[in-house]
């Protein structure tokens, strides 16, 4: 398969409530392939549930394409999968 790399600089962080981070595909060097995006996590409990939503800012539409383009939506699909089984396993 391919391999990806990226960059994630995190840029605040409140404790149990939200973060945001800048995030970028890059070369094995560190090096921005394409202009990157901020993405912000907020997270809420209700009834016991934790929900997270997930913002992703774009400085454009051409931006987000390429974004799919190089698979992105196959990678965070993977990744929330993964978080998904890891948090099912923990909680065991």
């Amino acid at each position: 398969g391919q391999e990806r790399w990226a960059i994630q600089k995190y840029t605040s962080i409140s404790p149990k409530t939200n973060f945001k981070m800048f995030n970028a595909f890059a070369d094995k060097d560190e090096t921005l392939e394409l202009p990157g995006s901020n993405w912000d996590y907020t997270f809420s409990e209700q009834n016991g549930k934790t929900t997270v939503h997930i913002t992703i800012y774009n400085e454009s539409l051409d931006r987000m394409e390429k974004m799919i383009e190089m698979g992105f939506k196959e990678g965070f699909t993977m990744s929330m999968t993964n978080l998904e089984n890891l948090l099912t396993t923990l909680a065991k």
